[in-house]
């Protein structure tokens, strides 16, 4: 049976504002560096990228060390959990190729965002092979474990202290997508069907791993699980963008 990790308390009120603004800042961020700096050089781009992305992935070490007062503690255990993740992550990882393969590239629907995706990548100072594998091994192997700390172990653990848990999956969950679909509708419109499939896909993603860690007591599972995706979508932006 699900439910949340153990706690050792209910929140404070400035607890729930910070849970507010954890919930809703990932959005505001992407925002800022997908939107407003689409177009800026490169260094402004990496520049504000850096400080935003530094500022959001302290704010639970912040919060919870030196404002809560508890020593950091991320339920490390690294075996627990991992076959449902690893499936979960493969399969998902298949189906996007196949998706993206068998459907998306023959019928052209992926032609539309061929350019942002190419703009973006530009935008970060990535041109050639190199400077591509090291930004997909950083988002794939790292990035993916902030995310899992930031949204499973900071978000989710903290609203599992103040509502019930589907309540905290689904608000946790929401606020995962939210950024995402930032994302894919700079990729591929606001009206585009794509991108409301895929923000669906990534909510169901989103639940599947505030349910695993509540499971697992741990965020190494889904951090894996995540790295499958994370790779799948960087071998998909390879093929279609042809970087050399």
């Amino acid at each position: 049976m699900s439910h949340c990790p153990s706690s050792d308390g209910l929140l404070t009120r400035s607890d729930r504002n910070c849970i507010i603004f954890a919930l809703i800042f990932p959005a505001l961020l992407t925002f800022v560096y997908f939107s407003l700096l689409a177009n800026a050089p490169t260094v402004l781009q990496n520049s504000v990228y850096s400080v935003l992305k530094i500022t959001q992935f302290s704010i639970p070490f912040v919060w919870v060390r030196f404002v809560q007062g508890h020593k950091l503690s991320l339920r490390a255990n690294p075996f627990r959990g991992q076959l449902p993740g690893i499936v979960f992550g493969s399969l998902v990882l298949l189906a996007m190729w196949c998706l993206y393969k068998y459907w998306l590239e023959p019928t052209g629907r992926m032609e539309v965002a061929e350019g942002p995706i190419r703009n973006k990548i530009e935008g970060f100072g990535v041109a050639t092979l190199v400077p591509y594998i090291t930004l997909a091994a950083f988002y794939s192997l790292i990035h993916s474990g902030l995310e899992e700390y930031y949204w499973r172990w900071f978000v989710f653990g903290q609203l599992c202290r103040q509502v019930r848990f589907s309540a905290a999956v689904l608000l946790s969950s929401l606020g995962f997508t939210a950024h995402h679909i930032l994302v894919l509708a700079t990729f591929f419109g606001w009206t585009s069907l794509l991108t409301w499939i895929f923000s669906a896909a990534i909510m169901v993603g989103g639940i599947f791993w505030a349910w695993l860690y509540s499971r697992s007591e741990s965020i190494y599972p889904t951090w894996v699980s995540h790295m499958f995706i994370d790779i799948g979508i960087f071998v998909i932006g390879f093929d279609l963008v042809g970087i050399q």
